[in-house]
Protein backbone atom coordinates (compact mmCIF):
# COMPACT_ATOMS: atom_id res chain seq x y z
CA UNK A 1 0.00 0.00 0.00
CA UNK A 2 2.94 2.24 0.35
CA UNK A 3 3.74 1.48 -2.29
CA UNK A 4 0.52 2.56 -4.04
CA UNK A 5 0.63 6.02 -2.10
CA UNK A 6 4.19 7.12 -3.79
CA UNK A 7 2.53 6.20 -7.06
CA UNK A 8 -0.27 8.33 -6.37
CA UNK A 9 1.29 11.06 -4.92
CA UNK A 10 4.23 10.99 -8.31
CA UNK A 11 1.60 11.50 -10.64
CA UNK A 12 -1.18 13.77 -8.89
CA UNK A 13 0.79 15.85 -5.72
CA UNK A 14 4.59 16.05 -6.40
CA UNK A 15 3.41 16.32 -10.38
CA UNK A 16 7.00 17.47 -12.03
CA UNK A 17 5.51 20.14 -14.14
CA UNK A 18 2.73 21.35 -11.88
CA UNK A 19 4.22 21.08 -8.41
CA UNK A 20 7.77 22.04 -9.42
CA UNK A 21 7.58 23.19 -12.96
CA UNK A 22 10.18 21.17 -14.59
CA UNK A 23 10.74 20.16 -17.98
CA UNK A 24 8.94 23.15 -18.78
CA UNK A 25 10.57 23.58 -22.67
CA UNK A 26 9.61 20.65 -24.03
CA UNK A 27 6.55 20.93 -22.28
CA UNK A 28 5.48 23.83 -24.10
CA UNK A 29 7.19 23.44 -27.30
CA UNK A 30 5.16 19.87 -27.70
CA UNK A 31 2.16 20.13 -26.68
CA UNK A 32 0.55 21.75 -29.98
CA UNK A 33 -1.23 18.54 -30.74
CA UNK A 34 -1.85 15.01 -28.85
CA UNK A 35 -0.34 12.28 -30.86
CA UNK A 36 3.54 14.14 -30.36
CA UNK A 37 2.51 14.90 -26.90
CA UNK A 38 1.82 11.47 -26.10
CA UNK A 39 4.64 10.18 -27.96
CA UNK A 40 6.91 12.35 -26.42
CA UNK A 41 5.42 11.58 -22.93
CA UNK A 42 5.79 7.98 -23.65
CA UNK A 43 9.45 8.01 -24.25
CA UNK A 44 9.89 10.22 -21.09
CA UNK A 45 7.78 8.05 -18.83
CA UNK A 46 10.23 5.12 -20.12
CA UNK A 47 13.50 7.52 -19.24
CA UNK A 48 12.26 8.12 -15.76
CA UNK A 49 11.24 4.52 -15.68
CA UNK A 50 14.32 2.88 -16.32
CA UNK A 51 17.09 5.33 -14.99
CA UNK A 52 15.85 6.49 -11.60
CA UNK A 53 16.17 2.67 -10.00
CA UNK A 54 19.46 2.64 -12.01
CA UNK A 55 20.55 5.86 -10.47
CA UNK A 56 19.44 4.76 -7.14
CA UNK A 57 21.90 1.71 -7.79
CA UNK A 58 24.22 3.50 -8.13
CA UNK A 59 23.76 5.94 -5.64
CA UNK A 60 23.43 3.83 -3.08
CA UNK A 61 26.32 0.88 -4.07
CA UNK A 62 28.74 3.40 -5.76
CA UNK A 63 28.29 7.34 -4.90
CA UNK A 64 27.06 7.48 -1.05
CA UNK A 65 30.08 7.94 1.53
CA UNK A 66 31.06 4.60 2.42
CA UNK A 67 29.13 2.74 -0.20
CA UNK A 68 32.00 1.13 -1.51
CA UNK A 69 32.89 -1.05 1.47
CA UNK A 70 31.59 -3.86 -0.27
CA UNK A 71 34.17 -4.01 -2.30
CA UNK A 72 36.51 -3.67 0.48
CA UNK A 73 36.58 -2.22 3.88
CA UNK A 74 39.43 0.38 2.79
CA UNK A 75 37.03 2.37 1.12
CA UNK A 76 34.82 3.38 3.84
CA UNK A 77 35.76 6.66 4.06
CA UNK A 78 35.07 7.24 0.02
CA UNK A 79 32.63 9.58 -0.91
CA UNK A 80 31.98 9.94 -4.26
CA UNK A 81 28.35 11.96 -3.73
CA UNK A 82 30.31 14.67 -5.62
CA UNK A 83 29.80 12.67 -9.40
CA UNK A 84 26.18 12.53 -8.48
CA UNK A 85 25.43 15.24 -11.49
CA UNK A 86 27.69 13.54 -14.00
CA UNK A 87 26.76 10.23 -13.35
CA UNK A 88 23.09 10.75 -13.62
CA UNK A 89 23.63 12.63 -16.32
CA UNK A 90 25.77 10.08 -17.75
CA UNK A 91 23.11 7.51 -17.55
CA UNK A 92 20.15 9.07 -18.87
CA UNK A 93 22.20 10.74 -21.69
CA UNK A 94 22.47 6.81 -23.07
CA UNK A 95 19.02 5.63 -22.43
CA UNK A 96 17.89 8.82 -24.05
CA UNK A 97 20.15 7.49 -27.06
CA UNK A 98 18.84 4.49 -27.15
CA UNK A 99 15.04 5.51 -26.96
CA UNK A 100 15.83 7.65 -30.17
CA UNK A 101 16.85 5.12 -31.61
CA UNK A 102 14.29 3.06 -31.44
CA UNK A 103 11.74 5.78 -32.48
CA UNK A 104 13.15 6.70 -35.21
CA UNK A 105 13.57 3.17 -36.61
CA UNK A 106 9.81 2.17 -35.52
CA UNK A 107 8.26 5.12 -35.49
CA UNK A 108 9.93 7.92 -37.78
CA UNK A 109 6.59 9.54 -38.26
CA UNK A 110 6.64 10.89 -34.58
CA UNK A 111 10.47 10.84 -34.70
CA UNK A 112 10.36 13.43 -37.32
CA UNK A 113 7.09 15.21 -35.48
CA UNK A 114 9.39 15.24 -32.26
CA UNK A 115 12.43 16.48 -33.94
CA UNK A 116 15.73 18.17 -31.62
CA UNK A 117 13.37 17.61 -28.89
CA UNK A 118 13.74 13.82 -28.80
CA UNK A 119 17.00 14.44 -28.28
CA UNK A 120 16.51 16.98 -25.76
CA UNK A 121 15.27 14.55 -23.55
CA UNK A 122 18.77 14.23 -22.11
CA UNK A 123 18.65 17.56 -20.37
CA UNK A 124 15.00 17.44 -19.82
CA UNK A 125 15.29 19.05 -15.81
CA UNK A 126 12.20 17.11 -14.95
CA UNK A 127 14.01 13.81 -15.69
CA UNK A 128 17.53 14.67 -13.76
CA UNK A 129 15.10 16.28 -11.39
CA UNK A 130 13.66 13.06 -10.44
CA UNK A 131 17.05 11.57 -9.54
CA UNK A 132 17.87 14.32 -7.86
CA UNK A 133 14.58 13.80 -5.74
CA UNK A 134 15.31 10.00 -5.33
CA UNK A 135 18.97 10.84 -3.87
CA UNK A 136 17.61 13.50 -1.53
CA UNK A 137 14.52 11.66 -0.02
CA UNK A 138 16.29 8.87 0.55
CA UNK A 139 13.91 5.69 -0.66
CA UNK A 140 14.84 2.93 1.44
CA UNK A 141 14.33 -0.12 -1.35
CA UNK A 142 14.57 -0.38 -5.32
CA UNK A 143 11.31 -0.81 -5.42
CA UNK A 144 10.36 2.63 -4.12
CA UNK A 145 12.75 4.23 -6.32
CA UNK A 146 11.15 2.46 -9.37
CA UNK A 147 7.60 3.70 -8.43
CA UNK A 148 8.75 6.72 -8.41
CA UNK A 149 10.48 7.11 -11.36
CA UNK A 150 7.60 5.57 -12.86
CA UNK A 151 4.62 6.85 -11.26
CA UNK A 152 6.43 10.79 -12.18
CA UNK A 153 6.67 9.72 -15.59
CA UNK A 154 3.05 9.31 -15.58
CA UNK A 155 2.36 12.63 -13.99
CA UNK A 156 4.12 14.05 -16.94
CA UNK A 157 3.12 12.05 -19.54
CA UNK A 158 -0.79 13.38 -17.83
CA UNK A 159 0.56 16.52 -17.73
CA UNK A 160 1.38 17.04 -21.66
CA UNK A 161 -1.62 14.85 -23.14
CA UNK A 162 -3.81 17.67 -21.26
CA UNK A 163 -2.23 20.69 -22.32
CA UNK A 164 -1.80 19.43 -25.54
CA UNK A 165 -5.72 18.68 -25.71
CA UNK A 166 -6.16 21.63 -24.52
CA UNK A 167 -4.91 23.59 -26.90
CA UNK A 168 -6.48 21.53 -29.57
CA UNK A 169 -9.43 22.71 -28.52
CA UNK A 170 -8.25 26.63 -27.94
CA UNK A 171 -7.48 26.50 -31.77
CA UNK A 172 -11.20 27.14 -32.14
CA UNK A 173 -11.38 29.79 -29.21
CA UNK A 174 -11.30 33.41 -29.44
CA UNK A 175 -8.11 34.71 -27.81
CA UNK A 176 -7.15 37.72 -28.02
CA UNK A 177 -3.83 38.44 -29.89
CA UNK A 178 -1.40 39.36 -27.38
CA UNK A 179 -1.89 35.85 -25.72
CA UNK A 180 -2.05 33.75 -28.33
CA UNK A 181 0.32 30.76 -28.20
CA UNK A 182 3.23 30.68 -25.44
CA UNK A 183 1.09 33.05 -23.54
CA UNK A 184 -2.40 30.92 -23.23
CA UNK A 185 -0.21 27.87 -22.54
CA UNK A 186 1.73 29.46 -19.92
CA UNK A 187 -2.29 30.46 -18.31
CA UNK A 188 -3.34 26.95 -19.03
CA UNK A 189 -0.41 25.29 -17.18
CA UNK A 190 -0.97 27.82 -14.13
CA UNK A 191 -4.40 26.88 -14.03
CA UNK A 192 -3.81 23.19 -14.53
CA UNK A 193 -1.42 23.56 -11.74
CA UNK A 194 -3.92 25.05 -9.29
CA UNK A 195 -6.39 22.24 -10.06
CA UNK A 196 -3.61 19.44 -9.11
CA UNK A 197 -2.86 21.16 -5.67
CA UNK A 198 -6.60 19.46 -5.14
CA UNK A 199 -5.01 16.11 -4.71
CA UNK A 200 -2.63 17.11 -2.13
CA UNK A 201 -3.77 15.49 1.33
CA UNK A 202 -4.82 12.14 -0.91
CA UNK A 203 -3.56 9.04 1.01
CA UNK A 204 -4.83 5.51 0.05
Amino acid sequence: MDLLNLFVKSIFIDNMVFAFFLGMCSFIAVSKNVSTAAGLGLAVTFVLTVTVPIDYMLDKYVLQAGALTWLSDSFANVDLSFLSFIIFIAVIASFVQLVEMIVEKYAPALYSSLGIFLPLIAVNCAILGASLFMQQRGYETLGEATVFGFGSGVGWFLAIVGIAAINEKIKYSHVPDALKGVGITFIVTGLMGVAFMSFMGIKL
